[in-house]
């Protein structure tokens, strides 16, 4: 990965894409420490520091934005209405034609459902700003208001301003991220989201120092803190050789193309595979999962629901059993949807056959289809395994250890450690297309 950066660094045009997503980070950071105007900033961080467990799902939603949640600056709502609107449209996708064939059309479709993709983000940007407004405007802290003016005609100034603070930085960031993929390097909307999880590592670290300190304080009641400690470090650690290591797994399927000839020349038949990684999904799975059940947590801390709703919406508590099921459950679909709108085994069967290719032991056509097609789904199955179970080590060990409100979860691990290998094999990649000579060379 060092010598990928180093080599990187040593083209220009590299370089030159290398320094733009650092800029761009740089104005993600800036952004997130600017608070909104018309608030109280000192009530509102002793306000989020004294909600403890009950506001697991504000640390979800701070460690994503790199801590501008919980400081409500203008960057609060993060890449989370961009990543919902996403959402949106795949899944309209497959249920409404006009949208399918709209991505069927090419470079002309996919811009008008970029388009659509953006117009959806402004609307979430705009009900999810509003909704941390009213929970903004009802709080307080030691009898301090959160926000300065409520009443009257100021108050309703005041509330326009906020709200459309926190949805205009939710367009900057839809904007950022779509700077990088046009001049930078990597995926924009993951990267801004790998910033702000690895922004929060100082978090972690000083409350693993506390942790560690209350332990040294109360050494007969919080012995266990001593082992669970290093135990959380060691699990970090093995989890993040898991993740490189499965990324780099693949079933490869064997592929014999049969002798040709062309003109008066004859082709030996060649021995090659397909592969398919089990990793064939990325993160996807895991942020869709994740921002889908954030939802009941979201409305539940802010709505504040009494009788049979808050009754439904206490079970999906973040670290709860049915939080914990659906979680997994989830992944699995999403892993499975995402494999079923990216990869037809009717089409790569087609163009094996076109090219004359045919995998040993199964006859071309409909048998190579099915084929494919049964592969996929056990490489998809061990892939969504695979997530799964990374992704809910942590919610066991917090469980196990009762250390709470740890910002950095086995969802934050695989989007940390999946967006780096994927920024660094792009680089790679682009490095080799610029050390090809070709045939002058």
């Amino acid at each position: 990965m060092i010598r990928t950066l180093i080599n990187a660094w040593k083209v220009k045009e590299l370089r030159n894409k290398l320094l733009f997503t650092i800029l761009i980070i740089i104005v993600f950071r800036v952004g997130s420490v600017i608070p909104v105007p018309f608030l109280n900033v000192e009530a509102l961080a002793g306000m989020m520091g004294s909600l403890g467990e009950s506001g697991a799902i504000l640390t979800y939603l701070d460690t994503l934005s790199g801590g501008a949640f919980a400081q409500a600056t203008i960057f609060a709502m993060s890449v989370g209405p961009y990543i919902n609107a996403s959402i949106v449209i795949q899944l309209m996708t497959v249920a409404i034609p006009y949208l399918e064939s709209l991505q069927k059309e090419g470079e002309e479709g996919r811009k008008k459902l970029t388009a659509i993709t953006r117009y959806i983000t402004i609307i979430l940007a705009l009900l999810q700003g509003t909704t941390f407004y009213m929970y903004l405007r009802s709080g307080s802290f030691q009898g301090i208001p959160i926000v300065r003016y409520t009443q009257g005609a100021a108050g309703a100034f005041v509330a326009v301003i906020i709200v459309l603070c926190f949805t205009a930085g939710a367009a900057l960031i839809m904007w950022l991220g779509e700077q990088i993929n046009a001049k930078g390097v990597g995926n924009g909307v993951s990267i801004l989201m790998f910033a702000g999880i690895v922004s929060r590592m100082p978090s972690l670290l000083g409350k693993l120092f506390g942790y560690f300190s209350l332990a040294m304080q109360m050494p007969e009641q919080f012995s266990l803190f001593y082992a669970y400690v290093p135990l959380f470090i060691l699990l970090f650690l093995f989890l993040m050789w898991m993740i490189v290591s499965m990324n780099d797994a693949e079933r490869r399927i064997p592929i014999q193309y049969a002798q040709r000839t062309v003109g008066r020349k004859t082709y030996a038949g060649q021995n090659t595979h397909i592969p398919l990684k089990v990793g064939i999904t990325g993160v996807m799975p895991v942020i869709f999962a994740t921002q889908i059940l954030a939802i009941p947590n979201f409305v539940n801390f802010f709505a504040k629901p009494t009788g049979f709703w808050k009754t439904v919406l206490d079970a999906f508590a973040i670290n709860g059993p049915v939080y914990t099921v659906c979680y997994f459950f989830l992944i699995f679909v999403f892993a499975y949807f995402y494999v079923e709108i990216t990869y037809n085994p009717v089409e790569m069967a087609n163009n094996l056959r076109q090219s004359n290719g045919a995998i040993p032991g199964i006859r071309p056509g409909k048998p190579t289809a099915d084929y494919f097609s049964k592969v996929l789904s056990k490489v998809t199955f061990l892939g969504a395994l695979f997530l799964a179970v990374i992704s809910l080590l942590p919610i066991g060990f917090t469980t196990f250890t009762g250390m709470q409100n740890l910002s950095l979860g086995g969802t934050s691990i695989i989007i940390m450690v999946g967006v780096a290998l994927e920024t660094i094999k792009q680089l790679e990649s682009q490095l080799m297309m610029r050390h090809y000579k070709g045939f002058l060379g």
